[in-house]
C-alpha cells in the first residue's frame, strides 16, 4: 500500500475504505471486516454515519495490531463548538473503543468551526489525535482557518473525481501543505462512470476497469481516495490499482471529463447549509 506523508510527518495510506451510507450495523461490520482481511488499513467513518461502533467492533475482533490501522472520524455540525467538539470527539472515541484516533476532521464548514478547531488542536497536542483536518472546506474557508490558528489542517476531504477535478483547489491545498482526500471517488455512479467509454478505452490498455482507472487517476494526482463498497469482490478490485501507471496522455484525456462543478451536492446553496445546521444526530 502506498502512503502519503502529512504535514506533521504522519504517514497515511493513500487508498482506504469509506463507510458512508452503511448504517446497518451488520453490513458495516462485514464491509470493514472484508476490507481489513484484504489489505485495507485506512478506514474512514464519521459520527454522522452512525456506524462508528460497528467499525470499532471489527477493529477489536480482527486482532490486527492497532498501529497498523489508520482510523478517521469526523465531528458533526451539531457539535461544532469548543465544548461540543470535546464531547463529540470523546463520544467517537468511545464508540470506536480506541485510545486515540489517527485523523479527526471537522465534517462541514458550518457552525463555530474556530471554536471546534481550538478543541481539536488541544486534543492533538494531548496525543489523542495523530492528525487533525477538515472536510468540505473550499479554498477561502481553508485560508481563513490556516491564517488564524496555530495548527494547519493536515487533510481536506472533498468531493473529487474525474467529473469534478478541482485543479485550482488542489493546487491551493498543495501550496499550503494540506493533503487532498477524495470522497465519492466514483461520483456516486453518476455519468455512468463504471462504463464510461473513455475510461473503458484507457482501462482496456492495462487490463483494468473504468473504476480502477478513475482511482489510479486520483492516486497519480497524489490524492488519498476512500471508495465505498459492501461487496468483497469490489473491495478487492478497488485495491488492485498499484500495478499499473497511467501515461501523461491518459491523464490529459481524463482531464477532458471535468465538468467543473458538483452534481452531488452544492455547498454554496444556502438551503443546503440550513439543512446541515438543522440535522441532529443525537439528542
Amino acid at each position: 500500500m502506498d502512503t502519503v506523508t502529512l504535514n506533521n510527518g504522519v504517514k497515511m495510506p493513500q487508498l482506504g475504505l469509506g463507510v458512508f451510507q452503511i448504517s446497518d450495523y451488520d453490513v458495516a461490520k462485514q464491509s470493514v471486516l472484508d476490507g481489513i482481511k484484504n489489505g485495507y488499513r485506512l478506514i474512514d467513518t464519521a459520527a454522522a454515519y452512525r456506524n462508528e461502533s460497528a467499525v470499532g467492533a471489527v477493529i477489536q475482533e480482527s486482532g490486527i495490531d492497532r498501529k497498523k490501522l489508520f482510523v478517521t472520524s469526523k465531528l458533526w455540525v451539531q457539535d461544532m463548538s469548543y465544548e461540543g467538539a470535546k464531547q463529540g470527539f470523546q463520544t467517537s472515541l468511545d464508540n470506536l473503543g480506541l485510545d486515540y484516533i489517527d485523523l479527526y476532521l471537522l465534517h462541514q464548514p458550518v457552525g463555530d468551526t474556530f471554536g471546534a478547531w481550538r478543541a481539536l488542536e488541544e486534543l492533538y497536542q494531548a496525543g489523542k489525535i495523530r492528525a487533525i483536518g477538515v472536510s468540505n472546506f473550499d479554498s477561502a474557508q481553508l485560508a481563513n482557518l490556516i491564517a488564524f490558528n496555530e495548527v494547519a489542517p493536515a487533510v481536506n476531504q472533498v468531493e473529487l473525481h474525474v467529473f469534478n477535478q478541482k485543479p485550482e483547489a488542489i493546487d491551493y491545498m498543495r501550496n499550503k501543505g494540506v493533503q487532498p482526500e477524495a470522497w465519492a471517488p466514483f461520483a456516486e455512479g453518476k455519468h455512468h462512470i463504471f462504463t464510461q467509454p473513455l475510461l473503458k478505452n484507457i482501462g482496456d490498455k492495462y487490463g483494468k476497469t473504468p473504476s480502477q482507472v478513475a482511482l489510479r487517476w486520483l492516486l497519480q494526482r497524489h490524492v488519498v481516495a476512500i471508495p465505498k463498497s459492501t461487496h468483497e469482490n469490489r473491495l478487492i478490485q478497488n485495491l488492485d490499482v498499484f500495478d499499473f501507471q497511467l501515461s501523461a496522455d491518459d491523464m490529459k484525456e481524463i482531464a477532458t471529463l471535468d465538468i467543473g462543478h458538483s452534481e452531488i451536492v452544492n455547498h454554496q446553496d444556502p438551503k443546503f447549509i440550513e439543512m446541515l445546521a438543522g440535522m441532529k444526530i443525537h439528542d
